[in-house]
Order: C-alpha cells, then sequence, then structure tokens
C-alpha cells in the first residue's frame, strides 16, 4: 500500500524528462532550473504535510514532476557552460553518487530524532531556500543564460549524428540494465557473503554498501579527464570492457576479495558515465541537447529499471547470484561491441 503512493512520482519523474529538456531547449535552462528547486521543495513540504494517502500520493507526483528536470535541463546547462566537459561532468557525478548515501542516512536520523514528516518537510524547505538563492543570484546576474557552447566541437555530419545515437540507445541501456541490477543486488549479497564483515547487521551491509557508491563516485572524476584527455569512443568502450571480468569474478567471489571487485565493478560502471554524457552532447544538436538528455533519462533509469526485475527472477531462479553476474558481464560485451561502431571523432 505504501509502494503504491510513490508510482505516479516515479512514472513523472522519468516520462517528463524529454518535455523538460524540450522546455530548457525552448524556454529558459535557469528558468527550468529555478522551477527544480522551488517546484521540488513544495512536493516535498506538501507530503509531509499531508494527511491521507490520497494527498501523500498527489504531493508525490508533483515531487516527481519537477524533479525530473534536473537531469535533462542540468546536464545540458552544465554541458553548455564546461570547456573540458568530462572533468565537470565527472564533478557532477561525485555530489550524484554521493546524494543517495546522504539522502537514506539524512532521512533514517530525521525519522529516528522526530518523524516521517519532518524527513520530508526539512529537506523539502532547503530547496526552498536554495530556489530562492538561485532567482536571486540570476538577478544579481551571478547566474546567465547563455546559449552558446564555450567549448565548440568540430562539425559533425547528420549520418554520424544518426549512427551515435542508434549507437549510444543500445549502450546506454545496457549501462543502465547493469546499474539497476548491480544496486538491487549487493546489499543481499552482501548479507550472505560478507558476514565475516557485516556481523550480519543491517546497518553493516547498509556501510558497506555507502562505502562503493561513495567510492564509485569519486572515480567519476578521474573517469572525467580521461574523457577530456582521450577519443571518448575508446574511453566509453574501455569502461565496458573493464567491468566483464570484474561482473564475472562477482559471481563467485566471496568475503574482502569481494569487496575489492565490488569497488571495482560498480566504479568502472559509473565511470562510463562523464565519457557518456559526453558523447550524447557531441552529437546532439545544440538547440535540442535537453531533449537528447531527457530521452536517455529514460533509457538509462526508466527502461532499465527492469534490471531490478531480472535480478529478482533470477535469483528466485537459481537460488544465488552467480547466474546474475554472468548475465550482466554478457550485457557489457554487447555494449563494448555496440560501442566498436561510434563515429570515429574528428580533430578539435
Amino acid at each position: 500500500e505504501v509502494i503504491a503512493l510513490i508510482v505516479a512520482g516515479n512514472v513523472l519523474y522519468g516520462v517528463a524528462a524529454p518535455l523538460a529538456g524540450w522546455l530548457g531547449d525552448k524556454w529558459s535552462s535557469t528558468g527550468m532550473m529555478g522551477l527544480f528547486f522551488v517546484g521540488t521543495g513544495a512536493g516535498m513540504v506538501l507530503t509531509g504535510m499531508s494527511s491521507s494517502p490520497m494527498m501523500i500520493a498527489l504531493a508525490l507526483a508533483m515531487t516527481g514532476l519537477f524533479s525530473s528536470i534536473y537531469h535533462p535541463v542540468g546536464i545540458a546547462w552544465l554541458v553548455r557552460h564546461a570547456v573540458n566537459r568530462g572533468t565537470a561532468l565527472g564533478i557532477n557525478g561525485v555530489f550524484g553518487g554521493i546524494g543517495p548515501g546522504v539522502a537514506a542516512l539524512s532521512a533514517g536520523f530525521l525519522i529516528a530524532r522526530f518523524n516521517w514528516q519532518v524527513a520530508f518537510i526539512a529537506p523539502g524547505i532547503l530547496l526552498l531556500i536554495t530556489g530562492g538563492l538561485f532567482y536571486w543570484l540570476i538577478g544579481r546576474g551571478a547566474i546567465v543564460e547563455n546559449r552558446v557552447d564555450r567549448k565548440q566541437d568540430a562539425p559533425t555530419t547528420r549520418r554520424d549524428m544518426i549512427r551515435a545515437f542508434l549507437v549510444l540507445a543500445v549502450t546506454m541501456l545496457c549501462t543502465g540494465l547493469i546499474y539497476q541490477a548491480t544496486q538491487a543486488a549487493l546489499p543481499k549479497v552482501f548479507s550472505e557473503r560478507l558476514t565475516d564483515l557485516t556481523n550480519d547487521g543491517v546497518f553493516g551491509i547498509s556501510v558497506l554498501v555507502a562505502v562503493v557508491y561513495f567510492f564509485a563516485g569519486g572515480v567519476q572524476i578521474l573517469a572525467g579527464k580521461l574523457a577530456d584527455k582521450y577519443p571518448l569512443k575508446f574511453v566509453y568502450m574501455g569502461a565496458f570492457m573493464l567491468q566483464v571480468p570484474f561482473l564475472a569474478l562477482a559471481g563467485s567471489f566471496s568475503g574482502a576479495s569481494l569487496m575489492a571487485v565490488a569497488l571495482i565493478m560498480v566504479s568502472v560502471n559509473t565511470g562510463a558515465l562523464p565519457a557518456e554524457n559526453s558523447l550524447v552532447a557531441r552529437y546532439a544538436p545544440a538547440q535540442w541537447r535537453g531533449l537528447a538528455f531527457g530521452l536517455k533519462f529514460i533509457l538509462a533509469f526508466g527502461v532499465s529499471g527492469f534490471g531490478v526485475l531480472m535480478e529478482g527472477k533470477l535469483y528466485d531462479a537459481t537460488g544465488g547470484f552467480y547466474w546474475l553476474f554472468v548475465v550482466l558481464a554478457c550485457i557489457a560485451v554487447v555494449a563494448a561491441t555496440a560501442g566498436m561502431l561510434l563515429p570515429n571523432e574528428k580533430p578539435q
């Protein structure tokens, strides 16, 4: 009954992303980012103030609708203003990795210290304050709307553009499937195979999972610098090739060796993102970039959500995680093979 309340919010979080990106392209990136802060914050405060399940569902739907703005508009805005796009996307990715961990810890603290309502109202107020500061900085001219890329790419042909997006549709789906299935599986894998490190405690498992994703977030800075220095095609393909052996090893390892493999496996998966987003920015027309990132978001976080379903079905069918990681390694092979079909980059 509780899970049903978030369904509309989750659907809007993904489905509304292309529309948000299109509005960012056609209207204003800064205007849409302001709406992201204010609308999401208001939705969270209203959720905490709700007095019935229907009110909670509607408020969460509002939260999902406005939070769908961030990825397509925010990343397109970042790309437009960055000279070293890979590094900028890597730094952004660090916070993207840390965010879920901080969210879980802060929500747990606020619920334990106060109640579930405060767990929504407190971050909602923080978002509203941030939105107010954002609009104030726009008014002061510290944040400006820029329609021209600071980094000008070499012109690309329509044929290369279509080819790149057909390939990226496959590879982005593979990235999302691996990420979603791994994220769902790791807590259970650790509970079964890391008992010497967790003492069979839920908190210990949570800490180890958080360490993996915090570490993976930090690796994105290195991955971003590689994306700036070397051809994006080969950095991107290399990330998938590196995942194959470590995904295969995760199927049978346990103890400290499993922890080491998990750190590398997840880090390489998320490390592909700066190169992936740079490729989208490279081949998407500047005037449609927000829409392109919105469509990517549906593939990466919407359709690939079936990775969670796949993880559950394979575990039920086999009673373990060996075949899940074998399948994920095969998906990484598919992505690496598809990446070979990306166009070769022209000199800058």
